[in-house]
């Protein structure tokens, strides 16, 4: 397979080819596996989602039908194989991701751009709800890495379980230090009462085409 058309898939999809790199599956087991191993973390993860990219996988012919079961009164329960261009789609996927940073756009950074427009204390009581929200992320994020230790599991199955904590935790200090800079009124915000950068007040500087320009902070006075 050239390059160029070797397949771009998404997380499920990959989660599908590396649970089928173990063993043959059936969608269902694939399912409960996930579950079991708390691996729906990795991705927005329901049932039939991954039963569709089953589908997908097998129509891309990155999987293929190796068998089908009946256990007693049961449906049929059709078993998958990864194929060989499953394993090289698998192994180009994690390669590309793992050398290549993703183009995000964090709903986080869109809010803290244009936070200034909403009161400095409201800004605060929300950062407050998120931190919040982080360090429990953070305390079951840990948890989980615990007991992983705990139970013996080398740590190559359980890498984004480190890197989750390290980035949590670098976001909260983050965070921590900015709420207590706007408590402590060590950022300047647009409802103070001096703030040259109000609504409807005369921008102090003017760009030379006549447009208003960002004022040069070391001259303003406070």
């Amino acid at each position: 397979m050239a390059r160029s058309e070797r397949p771009v898939l998404g997380p499920v999809a990959i989660l599908v080819l590396g649970l089928l790199d173990e063993r043959p599956m059936h969608p269902y087991e694939m399912v409960q596996t996930t579950l079991a191993r708390q691996e729906d973390r990795l991705a927005k993860f329901r049932a039939g989602t991954l039963y569709h990219a089953v589908d997908r996988l097998a129509g891309q012919g990155l999987i293929e039908v190796c068998e089908v079961r009946r256990e007693g009164n049961r449906p049929e329960r059709t078993v998958y194989a990864i194929t060989e261009a499953g394993r090289t789609a698998l192994t180009h996927n994690l390669e590309r991701i793992l050398e290549t940073p993703d183009e995000e756009y964090p709903g986080l950074y869109l809010a803290l751009s244009e936070a200034h427009g909403l009161p400095r204390q409201r800004v605060i009581e929300l950062l407050g709800r998120r931190i919040a929200a982080m360090r429990t992320e953070l305390d079951d994020v840990a948890a989980m890495a615990a007991e992983a230790r705990a139970s013996g599991k080398p740590e190559m199955f359980v890498l984004d379980l480190g890197c989750r904590v390290a980035t949590l935790t670098a976001q909260l200090a983050w965070l921590d230090d900015l709420v207590d800079r706007l408590r402590d009124n060590r950022i300047e915000w647009l409802d103070d009462p001096d703030s040259p950068y109000r609504t409807g007040s005369t921008p102090p500087v003017t760009g030379t085409a006549g447009t208003a320009a960002v004022p040069d902070e070391t001259q303003t006075t406070r």
